[in-house]
């Protein structure tokens, strides 16, 4: 089943147009996507929850990756979309006055899965929650996620710099986290 996305400009702005998700990664045509950061206050540092993408993802199977992110379908806002995404992924109900928004990023990433052209042009708000959660307490849907692990948000920060792990998490992202987290 096709997933429609609203068509942006340069700006964010929405131009009234929508796309196919696979032609709008295909083409490189600008769209929308919500990333959501968990974080959580555990023994005096800030920790961030970070999934293990499935193996039969699309695009960064097997990756860390933010706590939840999803493209915003044609016709929603920000808000619905990391609100369904993180009670999809992660099983965890939220509203709209939990998210709070750190920021916005532009996403710019040319590249290739399954032998296929891979153009990645979106605009994400970047929001984050406080959940103290366990890792065995969230209910995970295994076609998206295959685990969940915190991690201190400095060795986070780190491990992404020097790239110790297998991931798909910008350092920019990152900042505008700590930023919000005014560290």
């Amino acid at each position: 089943m096709a997933e429609y996305l609203d068509v942006i400009d340069e700006n964010g702005n929405l131009t009234g147009e929508i796309v196919d998700r696979k032609v709008a990664h295909y083409e490189g045509i600008r769209h929308r996507a919500a990333h959501l950061w968990l974080v959580r206050n555990k023994d005096r540092k800030i920790q961030v929850l970070l999934q293990k993408r499935s193996s039969i993802k699309e695009a960064f199977p097997n990756c860390y990756d933010i706590s939840c992110a999803g493209h915003v379908p044609a016709g929603e806002d920000f808000e619905i979309t990391a609100i369904r995404g993180l009670k999809e992924e992660l099983g965890i109900h939220v509203n709209k006055n939990d998210l709070i928004f750190c920021g916005d990023r532009n996403v710019v990433w040319d590249g290739e899965f399954k032998g296929k052209p891979f153009k990645d042009r979106q605009h994400s708000k970047v929001f984050m929650i406080w959940l103290d959660l366990e890792e065995n307490e969230f209910v995970l849907d295994h076609k998206e996620v295959e685990s969940v692990r915190w991690i201190d948000l400095e060795q986070c920060i780190e491990c992404v710099k020097d790239n110790l792990f297998q991931h798909y998490i910008a350092l920019e992202e990152l900042q505008i986290l700590s930023n919000a987290l005014g560290l």
